[in-house]
């Protein structure tokens, strides 16, 4: 009987997993709408005065995206306001949903990486995560991977999609 051999791990393949870059921390969202008159109309007067009575050390050392759940039309002042109210507690701060939230944190630590440790060889992104990585992170990544990788893959060693190739080796 012949000796079974993990090709895959002996292989010269780099994976790029984005779970490992996975910031910790808690994630929240903040809904503009519970503020709003029936969720729709903002009154500048009893807004303030709710942002003033809200309980904002709740979101210490968090990640909080700001929204609005309903079809208000929300001033731009009123999303900066509760971000103003915010700041002395959150981690980091962003308009929009918890999937942008996400996105942002990763462009964030992507953009710091050191991808020249990946010149010339092959790279698999590893496609499947148990983290909710968005999408845009995998595209970013396989832009910073891209002018270092002689190739670019996707999903796992056993069945990688081919994404990239260089032409020439260097």
């Amino acid at each position: 009987m012949e000796e079974i051999i993990n090709k895959v791990a002996n292989s010269v393949l780099e994976i790029f997993d984005l779970e490992d870059y996975y910031p910790k921390g808690i994630r929240a969202q903040i809904d503009i709408s519970q503020w709003l008159i029936e969720g729709f109309l903002l009154k500048e007067k009893d807004f303030r005065e709710e942002l003033k009575s809200y309980d904002w050390a709740q979101y210490k050392d968090q990640f909080v995206a700001i929204n609005c759940s309903t079809d208000a039309i929300v001033p731009a002042w009123a999303s900066i306001l509760v971000a103003i109210q915010l700041a002395p507690f959150a981690k980091k701060i962003i308009n929009g949903t918890i999937e942008d939230l996400e996105a942002s944190l990763y462009e964030e630590l992507l953009s710091k990486i050191d991808y020249s440790v990946y010149t010339n060889k092959p790279i698999i992104i590893k496609g499947c995560s148990r983290k909710p990585v968005p999408m845009r992170a995998y595209v970013l990544a396989a832009h910073y991977l891209q002018p270092f990788a002689r190739s670019i893959m996707y999903g796992e060693a056993c069945s990688a999609v081919p994404l990239y190739k260089t032409n020439s080796k260097v």
